[in-house]
């Protein structure tokens, strides 16, 4: 008599996720050195992470999903990037096959998705052209920072939409834009992704040259297929982002403390635990760390909480929609800022290989060049909070029609 080996489930909850994520950390860091030398994920880290659940937080219950919270993805995302900045990067990325399933249909997202681990990755800004024809559109377009394409199952990419090759607008003059979801196989690589940090990301160009997608694999965040609540907003996939500085910048403060208990200055014979130059970097730092990641996530559930309780984005105060936004920058600004002081601390030892502060530091770098963590993103808020334009006014989740937008800022 034979027995068929057990089947594990993949985790469909918070807490086995998070507790599935955790137990792989050490794990994952071993990868580190492989991941930063190849420049993408190994297989067998993409598998170890699909099978924690981790490409299925996105969806909602009513898919099968766990249905986790902004907050709670953010809080596994900063488990993974404690192992490996590059490894939350594209889980944070190849998270959002779940999230954008709240603008396709029903019926597609069955179709698409006959299992939840699946994992994206692409551009949303619309880099390409998307030529309306029947039941569906002909893609052509080059993207730049494919996050985690190398392993993806499904490729995201903006466009704007034409018709006879002119683009089609708004009754408010705005080009329609719409995101279409394509398989791997119908995308092309540019291999040119060589980088101060994030080298693991495989966060290369691609380009579509006329690829047909059907109508049912695209959708436009003016049309989230909930008219309310926590998932029916355009910001819907930047919320988690925190999670990863936070992750790199948790590592880097443990990494030090573990190191400064038992240093000893060579020259004076002093301990470093009882340096005062030390004690009150360490804690600054700490001071640094607690502000950023109670903003991260204080934000976040109060955000989600008003949402949740049917209030829709043009119900919250300038103050309340900022909130969020102000937040994730700063995450990623402070955590380079710790890793920083952190790393000079530390001195001539951070820049040798065995460190691993190089990498983070490297690492927080490349992050805070992504257009989350610039200068625009601070002026669109203060815009907001005057009445005037936002440069960016995605990361408000103003991406509907101006009649709308206006209410927001309050001059209806």
């Amino acid at each position: 008599m034979s027995l068929e080996p057990e089947v594990l489930s993949t985790p469909n909850i918070f807490a086995d996720i998070h507790n599935a994520v955790r137990a792989l950390r050490p794990t994952l860091r071993g990868y580190s050195q492989e991941i930063e030398q190849t420049r993408r994920l190994p297989r067998e880290v993409v598998e170890l992470v699909r099978s924690a659940g981790v490409f299925r937080m996105g969806f909602e219950q009513k898919h099968g999903g766990p249905g986790l919270t902004a907050a709670q993805q953010a809080e596994i995302l900063a488990e993974l990037s404690y192992a490996d900045a590059s490894i939350g990067w594209c889980a944070m990325v190849g998270i959002d096959s779940g999230l954008f399933a709240n603008y396709l249909r029903d019926d597609a997202v069955s179709r698409m998705f006959p299992s939840l681990d699946v994992s994206a990755a692409g551009m949303l800004a619309p880099r390409g052209q998307a030529e309306r024809v029947d039941d569906g559109f002909i893609l052509s377009g080059r993207w730049t920072f494919g996050s985690g394409i190398s392993h993806a199952d499904w490729v995201f990419a903006g466009a704007h939409v034409t018709e006879s090759g002119e683009i089609n607008r708004h009754s408010d003059g705005r080009p329609e834009w719409r995101v279409l979801m394509l398989r791997p196989e119908d995308v092309s690589l540019t291999d040119n992704w060589y980088t101060t940090g994030l080298a693991g990301t495989s966060s290369m160009d691609f380009s579509v040259d006329q690829v047909f997608v059907p109508g049912y694999a695209t959708f436009s965040f003016r049309e989230p297929n909930a008219k309310s609540g926590p998932l029916s907003t355009a910001d819907l996939q930047m919320r988690k982002m925190p999670g990863v500085p936070l992750g790199v910048a948790r590592a880097a403060l443990d990494y030090f403390r573990e190191i400064a208990a038992e240093k000893v200055n060579s020259a004076t014979g002093r301990r470093w635990a009882d340096d005062y130059r030390i004690q009150y970097s360490l804690g600054q730092c700490e001071m640094q760390y607690i502000s950023m990641r109670h903003g991260v996530y204080s934000t976040l559930e109060e955000r989600w909480n008003r949402l949740e309780a049917g209030a829709d984005l043009v119900d919250l105060s300038p103050d309340e929609r900022i909130a969020t936004a102000l937040a994730r920058t700063n995450a990623m600004r402070t955590a380079r800022d710790i890793v920083r002081r952190l790393y000079d601390l530390l001195a001539s030892t951070s820049i040798y290989k065995p460190s691993p502060m190089d990498r983070w530091l490297r690492d927080l770098e490349t992050m805070c060049q992504h257009v989350m963590a610039q200068d625009k993103v601070i002026q669109s808020c203060g815009a907001h909070l005057l009445g005037g334009t936002p440069e960016f006014p995605l990361v408000l989740g103003l991406e509907r029609s101006s009649s709308q937008r206006q209410k927001a800022a309050g001059h209806d």
